[in-house]
């Protein structure tokens, strides 16, 4: 493996940590803090169903398992890819959902996290063409 090579494999391990903490602590609120407190850091929390809230908490802890697994128990890394574009899908739905209330301010983590998965996909294409 060259020098370049493993640059860009600390850089995607990297990627998917920040990924994988942001959607675990987004989960963790989510899941488990009262809906009257989630609100007051994110208002949608308190305008939609509660079970709603609480599914999309499980959905991010699903991501993060995604991102997780496959370098946790070194399993297939196809379903790092498929998590990535989940998540990307995922940030659009959540980007829409923003728009349409009119919070076009509080996109700017949704495409980053984007971004973010565009380049996990992007990276790992990039190296398992190289093996």
């Amino acid at each position: 493996m060259t020098k370049q090579q493993k640059q860009l494999q600390i850089s995607l391990l990297v990627a998917q940590a920040i990924l994988a903490i942001s959607f675990i602590i987004g989960a963790g609120m989510k899941i488990f803090m009262p809906i009257e407190a989630l609100s007051g850091i994110w208002p949608w929390a308190g305008q939609v169903h509660k079970a709603t809230v609480r599914l999309t908490g499980v959905v991010d802890l699903l991501a993060a398992v995604g991102l997780l697994a496959p370098v946790l128990f070194k399993i297939n890394a196809k379903i790092l890819t498929a998590t990535a574009i989940s998540i990307i899908v995922l940030m659009v739905c959540a980007s829409a959902f923003h728009i349409v209330r009119g919070e076009e301010s509080q996109i700017g983590v949704n495409i980053v996290f984007m971004l973010i998965a565009a380049f996990i996909i992007w990276g790992r294409a990039k190296t398992e063409s190289s093996n």
